[in-house]
């Protein structure tokens, strides 16, 4: 078991500063509902999550995907009452909404509407998570658990490989103060930790891009393989029982560069093109971090980013397991 430590590279002025717990303003993300009697029917049919499963005391993520299979909304689900609420990418939130009211059109009374006072916080460490919801916040020991806390909910998060708690706080509406003392972090500190996390996020680079299985989504509570169909199940279900998964996320540290690789920009392993960049962080002087979908065959070779061969590349572990990376044993039949 991975010890709880409130400590995690910083990246604040592309530095290091001194390690500790923190908030992040999470201004890039709005929060949307789905009110009416047939918000879960209708979540059941375009997400790859199970509308049942996700309970005031339980939150999942999902993704919605093409006919093809292919991610063009990472989200998570949070459960309000009888409303579901979900998180989307500021840039990219208007033109998902849009694309989805196209099946939300079958369900009368049914609205799905950004909330403009809500914001979402996120939260480094436990330290932070007591500062702001209060003791009762030690009581979230798994990803996925929920504290309710007036009108809004703390929900846990999946750790970084170094035991950092992770949490977010959606503010439903208005927005309760934090506490003085809790030192303000930066977007990037937030998704340095996601990374250290295994945690992916789309750009419009990505969109349209991966199979979620692809981008790991099946071991961050995000696919449902028993629910009935929806948009893209075909696809992601073959996948899955079948083994067909060939890539998937990797995580890797860069160094010999002071700026972030682009979402992207392909790995090449002997000149060929084996993956591509899925988000890169710079967390201290000319290195960072970053995820990459890589071909599994490609995994143990040598991987240079194309048109920067002078960065050097280094495979690292992830918080959790990726069984599909491991080659297909010979049968029988």
């Amino acid at each position: 078991m991975i010890k709880q430590d409130d400590s995690l590279p910083l990246t604040s002025s592309h530095t290091r500063r001194s390690e500790s717990a923190g908030y992040a303003l999470l201004a890039n993300r709005v929060v949307v509902r789905i009110s009416g009697p047939g918000t879960d029917k209708f979540v059941q049919g375009q997400f790859t999550q199970h509308a049942d499963e996700v309970t005031a005391s339980q939150s999942l993520r999902a993704a919605a995907c093409s006919p093809k299979g292919r991610t063009y909304c990472l989200t998570r689900l949070v459960r309000d009452q009888q409303d579901l609420l979900m998180d989307l990418d500021a840039g990219q939130a208007n033109a998902i909404i849009s694309h989805l009211k196209k099946y939300l059109m079958l369900f009368r009374g049914t609205t799905m509407e950004t909330l403009p006072s809500a914001r979402i916080v996120g939260l480094l460490g436990t330290s932070a998570a007591i500062a702001a919801a209060g003791e009762k916040a030690q009581s979230l020991t798994q990803a996925g658990q929920v504290l309710p806390t007036g009108s809004g909910a703390l929900i846990r998060l999946e750790d970084t490989l170094q035991g950092t708690a992770r949490y977010e706080w959606w503010q439903f509406d208005g927005t309760p103060s934090l506490p003085a003392d809790l030192p303000e972090r930066s977007i990037d500190d937030w998704n340095a930790a996601s990374i250290l996390a295994g945690v992916p996020w789309l750009t419009p680079e990505s969109t349209d891009t991966y199979v979620p299985q692809m981008l790991n989504l099946q071991h961050l509570q995000g696919v449902h393989f028993k629910k009935g169909c929806y948009t893209g199940q075909e696809i992601i279900a073959r996948m899955h029982f079948l083994g067909q998964l060939k890539k998937s996320l990797f995580r890797l540290g860069f160094v010999g560069t002071g700026t972030a690789p682009t979402t992207g920009t392909k790995l090449l392993s002997n000149g060929n093109s084996v993956g591509e960049v899925v988000n890169a962080v710079v967390t201290g002087d000319q290195q960072g971090e970053m995820l990459a979908v890589i071909r599994h065959d490609a995994q143990h070779g040598p991987l240079v980013l194309e048109g920067d061969e002078n960065v050097q590349l280094e495979l690292k572990d992830l918080p959790y397991p990726v069984p599909e990376r491991a080659p297909s044993l010979p049968t029988d039949t």
